[in-house]
């Protein structure tokens, strides 16, 4: 039998799999920041999304300094499709992959240098990656590299790049993919879900070789902004499990983005339902939404640089300002409760809020990084202790989330597939008496009843429920296959049920074959296939020819 041939992609295809487009955007006397060219020509983008890259492709503050500067920001996106190939890797990604198909990435590379030649006296431009993937590392990289050809080169750089993208191969989980850009070789490999937790990189999912030995890849910070603030992190953990709105007040857009990315993946494995943006300026079409002091907050982890916010989101419940230097850890240990911006701008950094946590703060983080030198050590220790802390949480809300599910032995080929039970806040606390709540799988003491009472009603706990609701969905499926595949149904069987339940049970089994898929040669699909031969072969022939009136049923025999 000979192999089928996989069609060619079409042209721009493989490209976006991988990005949306590329843009260039500059600074015009008379326009401000213009949108000069994209790429692809034909990538769609609609006004409103064009002016919100323009303004955050430039960092939000006035700076004389010649200088380069990488970051990253995420925007509302107008059409919200998903490509084939990303539906399988959201599938095979780890659960907390901060992927959604209503946002965009932006990933810029910014040069501001002097030029006697422009009437303002510095030339500023930025190169902006636009893609849904959040692979921070891998694209952190492309840009500064697509970048560093397109200001020797000019757009034949980014031309050349776009087709070098094109020959990539899709992206796919736990394979470490080769892709050629510009004279050199990246490896690329995209977490599994499979994959050890402690795997996990806060820094973007994604690790990175380069085979060129003269070109060094591009690695964003990831550590230093988070570890300047040890002394708050257990308490910002609580905030972002809750889903509580959060303002980071930031010197640059690189610290801004780094933070909230970082302090997105804080509660890891667990996903953040609520929007986060890296950077966020003022021109931005949803300021007037997240500015308004006539309603709530939204809840979202904004990360901004502009003074002005100092002011204009002062009602905001929790706000983290960050110092000039961020590699000065916040010596404030407790948080400030008064965030007071009537009389100046110069607010003094550190965490502000009058929020009280349910939890008491494990001062062993602290010591343990207090105590260790190497940067990548103290981001392992932090990356495993919220992990643990996060798992901990967790982990009762999954054995009572199992408890709902039927028994096995409950399923009969003869009934449709049993459902779980609902959740109950109540009967979950009343089981950490039985099963024992998180404080005996981690040394963190305090109100965790009262910390889950919260948690049950914010967006992050209604993620977590229907992405367990569809894998509680398909293991039940899976167990019902097995109980078809490998009950009797013997003539003695089905001579003690009505005509109405065995076309029930043949209608099910074809059910299930369907969503096997037509090609699919499992055992299991065969088996279920000799199932229905062998109850029609013992039915009576009415029944018999009354089931293969059914044209589904006589393709799947064929």
């Amino acid at each position: 039998m000979e192999r089928e041939v996989e069609p060619e992609p079409e042209p721009w295809d493989r490209f976006k799999d991988w990005l949306h487009s590329i843009c260039v955007v500059t600074f015009d006397l008379e326009l401000g920041q213009a949108l000069e060219v994209i790429y692809p020509g034909d990538a769609i983008l609609s006004n409103v999304e064009k002016i919100n890259i323009c303004y955050l492709a430039f960092p939000d503050s006035n700076s004389s300094n010649a200088q380069d500067a990488n970051f990253h920001f995420r925007i509302r996106r107008i059409l919200g499709d998903v490509r084939p190939c990303r539906k399988q890797l959201i599938e095979k990604s780890p659960s907390s992959f901060p992927f959604d198909p209503h946002y965009l990435y932006g990933f810029v590379h910014f040069r501001q240098c002097k030029d006697p030649k422009i009437h303002r006296g510095y030339f500023q431009k930025s190169i902006v990656l636009m893609t849904t993937l959040p692979l921070f590392s891998l694209f952190y990289s492309v840009t500064a590299r697509i970048a560093e050809h397109f200001f020797e080169n000019g757009e034949a750089a980014i031309e050349a790049a776009c087709h070098h993208i094109d020959t990539w191969l899709q992206p796919s989980v736990g394979k470490t993919l080769e892709l050629p850009l510009l004279g050199s070789i990246i490896t690329c490999r995209i977490p599994a879900a499979s994959d050890l937790p402690y795997d996990f990189r806060m820094d973007g999912y994604v690790e990175l070789s380069d085979h060129t030995a003269n070109n060094k890849l591009f690695r964003p910070d990831f550590a230093t902004p988070i570890l300047s603030q040890i002394y708050h992190l257990q308490l910002i953990w609580e905030l972002v499990l809750l889903g509580e709105p959060l303002l980071i007040i930031a010197p640059t857009p690189a610290i801004s983005a780094s933070l909230v990315q970082s302090i997105v993946a804080l509660i890891s494995p667990l996903r953040v339902v609520n929007d986060f943006r890296p950077y966020f300026t003022i021109h931005d079409s949803e300021f007037k939404e997240y500015s308004s002091k006539s309603r709530n907050p939204p809840r979202v982890i904004l990360g901004v640089t502009n003074p002005f916010f100092t002011k204009a989101l002062d009602h905001w419940p929790h706000i983290l300002k960050i110092a000039e230097n961020t590699g000065e850890k916040d010596e404030s240990h407790k948080p400030r409760k008064n965030w007071s911006s009537s009389r100046t701008l110069d607010i003094p950094p550190g965490l502000y809020t009058q929020y009280k946590p349910f939890l008491s703060r494990d001062k062993s983080l602290a010591k343990k990084l207090l105590k260790t030198t190497q940067e990548s050590q103290k981001i392992s220790i932090l990356q495993r202790h919220f992990l643990e802390l996060t798992q901990s949480f967790m982990i009762p809300m999954e054995r009572y989330l199992s408890s709902l599910m039927p028994l096995k032995k409950e399923m009969t080929p003869f009934k449709g597939i049993p459902s779980s039970r609902p959740f109950s806040m109540d009967d979950f606390l009343s089981s950490l008496d039985t099963i024992g709540g998180p404080s005996l799988t981690c040394g963190t003491k305090g109100d965790w009843s009262g910390l889950y009472r919260k948690f049950i009603s914010c967006a992050n706990f209604g993620g977590w429920l229907s992405m367990r609701a569809r894998d509680v969905s398909t293991q039940l499926k899976t167990h019902y296959v097995e109980a078809l595949c490998s009950a009797d149904f013997c003539s003695q069987t089905l001579s003690t049920k009505h005509n109405v339940e065995i076309v029930d049970l043949v209608l099910r089994i074809r059910e299930r074959i369907i969503e096997l898929g037509s090609t699919e040669s499992s055992e299991n699909r065969k088996k279920l296939v000799r199932q229905i031969v062998k109850i029609l072969s013992n039915v009576d022939e009415d029944l018999k020819q009354l089931l293969m009136s059914n044209c589904s049923l006589r393709e799947i025999l064929v």
